[in-house]
């Protein structure tokens, strides 16, 4: 039996391409999205009583990554590229369904004259203008104290340097946002060449680093 899934609304973010979103929600700081429903769904009693939660579930679509062909295993980024898992062991967008999960925090319920009632969350890991298919409530009953996580145990972060004038006259929250997504290391494993100079697209800006051992330095910020 065949179900049709409907678009329930649309996420706005400050992520225009792939490279350089965080591998995980939540992994980053002052990462803001603002999700906008469909006409359809813009009635506010379906938000009742959201404002009771801290945190949601997004169910999304990975709409860069629809694939025609089923491949039962992916490489994951951080075993290096080399290792293959199951797609089902992992959180790869390459999926038979391409659907996404997502925990993110809610920030505020606003109310737009253009939009409705929009959800303002912080911790995305979403690209820009991605589809929406369900909002739900982040529950204590998600949290298990003795989860084992398999690979994904393999903790790596950078330390990020920069001349202070890089980021003058930068909002500091754009500030905290683009260092954090750095430090979380958007680079494939496999990638290590200390000359080579990466390019991250964040907001109006486009972040230029390199990455030598485990520091990286951003060069400069180009709007």
């Amino acid at each position: 039996m065949s179900m049709e899934i409907k678009k329930i609304a649309t996420i706005y973010t400050s992520f225009k391409e792939k490279f350089g979103i965080p591998r995980q929600s939540g992994r980053g700081k002052n990462l803001i999205g603002k999700i906008v429903f469909e006409p359809e769904f813009r009635n506010d009693d379906a938000l009742r009583g959201i404002e009771e939660f801290s945190h949601l579930w997004l169910i999304f679509d990975f709409s860069l990554n629809h694939r025609d062909c089923f491949s039962p295993t992916i490489r994951p980024p951080r075993l290096g590229g080399n290792k293959r898992v199951g797609v089902f062991a992992s959180r790869s967008p390459f999926r038979p369904n391409n659907l996404g999960l997502s925990s993110v925090k809610l920030l505020k319920v606003e109310k737009t004259a253009e939009f409705g009632t929009v959800l303002i969350v912080d911790g995305v890991d979403i690209l820009n203008e991605t589809p929406i298919y369900d909002v739900k409530p982040y529950l204590l009953s998600d949290v298990h104290s003795d989860a084992k996580v398999g690979y994904s145990n393999v903790e790596h972060r950078l330390d990020v340097t920069f001349k202070d004038e890089i980021f003058e006259n930068i909002d500091d929250d754009i500030k905290t946002a683009i260092v954090s997504c750095i430090e979380d290391d958007p680079r494939p494993s496999y990638q290590n060449d200390e000359n080579r100079i990466y390019k991250m697209k964040f907001d109006d800006f486009e972040v230029w680093f390199t990455v030598s051992g485990k520091t990286a330095n951003i060069l400069k910020l180009i709007k």
